[in-house]
């Protein structure tokens, strides 16, 4: 019996896109950052912090569209006090997920992906894997076609698309 490694694609159209800017790469930050984001109960969900260079260092992360406004607030706020070197926005984003048991005991699934959608244009702005899923955030607009075609890339042939 052939193992399915891929038995589903989903997205997430509900989420924006902020990145603080040249924090300094030091201990605490990280905490300075997210901390008052979740006291107003704003939940972050994707987190990718940039190589360091010279002291410093980039962090993006997406929150629901529900609270991207109030989450700007809190951000920029935060961002003067550490010395950032500002914030960047983008609410035209969407998460699309491959998901399947064992895919990370499985080389070259993450790579399909990629491929994938590189084939059709589609920009990746950030990637985060796990056991069972390899998600990539793109611009939204390329929602419906990412899911297309990594639905037929792996074969998926029951139809089965989530909606996170």
């Amino acid at each position: 019996m052939e193992t399915v490694l891929v038995s589903g694609v989903a997205y997430n159209k509900d989420e924006a896109k902020i990145s603080v800017m040249r924090v300094p790469d030091q201990p605490g930050i990280a905490a300075q950052i997210f901390s008052p984001l979740s006291d107003e109960d704003i939940t972050v969900d994707m987190v990718i912090q940039n190589i360091t260079h010279e002291g410093q260092t980039d962090m993006t992360f997406t929150v629901p569209r529900a609270d991207f406004k109030k989450a700007l607030k809190i951000v920029e706020e935060t961002a003067g006090k550490i010395g950032a070197n500002g914030v960047q926005t983008n609410e035209s984003i969407a998460k699309v997920s491959i998901i399947g048991v064992g895919m990370r005991s499985h080389a070259g699934i993450a790579s399909k992906m990629f491929e994938t959608l590189s084939a059709e244009g589609v920009n990746i702005q950030m990637i985060s894997t796990s056991e069972i899923k390899v998600s990539c955030v793109i611009d939204d607009k390329y929602t419906e076609l990412a899911v297309r075609v990594l639905h037929e890339a792996f074969g998926l042939d029951n139809g089965q698309v989530v909606q996170e």
